[in-house]
């Protein structure tokens, strides 16, 4: 199962603010939704711009509390690449996601470093031999 901050955002709220209220139950919700799922034995993917690493350690805990397996992975690009993606992506209406290059620019300054081992992955190279170590380790 895939949980998409983004599409549950829009669920909460159809007009979103992205105010900090607005992200803190926006977050309570996914954690509470994940330790279901785990506890239910549902294997799950969060995608979401998780930057603080404040909200990352409920991840941490409610895994450790469910013996759940954490594999973390940060998707990363340099800014031209971003900024290109945006812009196309701007230009589809169906996109789950109203972040653009000004919200990009708000956001990246408050980039928290992991504190847990992860995965890095740069989409703007090859991607193949970090995903065959993702998939290797999701298959353990």
């Amino acid at each position: 199962m895939i949980l998409e901050s983004d599409a549950l955002r829009k669920t909460l709220f159809p007009v979103p603010s992205y105010s900090r209220e607005e992200s803190a139950r926006l977050f309570r919700t996914i954690h509470r939704l994940i330790a279901q799922l785990l506890k239910r034995g549902v294997s799950l993917i969060l995608d979401a711009t998780n930057l603080s690493e404040h909200y990352r350690e409920y991840l941490y805990h409610i895994a450790d509390r469910v013996g759940a397996r954490l594999i973390m992975v940060s998707v990363e690009a340099p800014p031209e690449v971003v900024q290109e993606r945006l812009k196309a992506r701007s230009e589809k209406p169906a996109s789950r996601s109203d972040a653009d290059w000004e919200v990009y620019l708000k956001l990246k300054p408050t980039v928290e470093k992991i504190h847990r081992p992860h995965y890095v992955v740069d989409t703007s190279q090859d991607i193949t031999p970090v995903l065959d170590k993702i998939v290797r380790q999701v298959k353990r």
